[in-house]
């Protein structure tokens, strides 16, 4: 019978090494609620903010709602869900106008919701949008 081969000091240490590094992929993919599947969107209106800080042509991502929120030239406000539609990720990065999914690098158009870069193929979730008091306000698509 043949000798089985032993670890090496450098093999346990580089597995050891990497272990931890394993486990920071599947917290950035998990649920935001740790329920294992994140909301597409707010169950409920929640207040983003104040109107001022989305710039028309431009958007602004408000990671603790999960929500994007983006003002077309004509002055209009437009607001997505952030989690994408390929693994249900928090997106956590907003760059221009393209939100960049931390799990797998699709990216999504903040001004449309419309995907720009694979893996995802469906849009991200539209969610209703208004101004009140001079502060936003998104929830529930009507």
């Amino acid at each position: 019978m043949p000798a089985r081969p032993t670890a090496t000091r450098r093999t346990v240490l580089r597995g050891a090494a990497l272990t931890p590094v394993a486990g920071l992929g599947l917290a950035a993919c998990s649920a935001v609620d740790g329920s294992g599947a994140a909301p597409a969107t707010p169950t409920a209106p929640v207040a983003l903010g104040a109107e001022s800080e989305v710039t028309t042509g431009g958007a602004k991502l408000y990671r603790d709602q999960n929500v994007v929120v983006s003002r077309a030239a004509d002055g209009s406000l437009k607001a997505y869900s952030t989690i994408c539609t390929h693994a249900g990720c928090a997106i956590n990065k907003l760059s221009g106008t393209t939100l960049v999914c931390p799990c797998h690098g699709s990216e999504f158009d903040a001004i449309t919701g419309k995907v720009v870069q694979a893996p995802a193929t469906e849009p991200l979730h539209e969610l209703s949008v208004e101004v009140k008091g001079g502060r936003i306000v998104a929830g529930p698509a009507a």
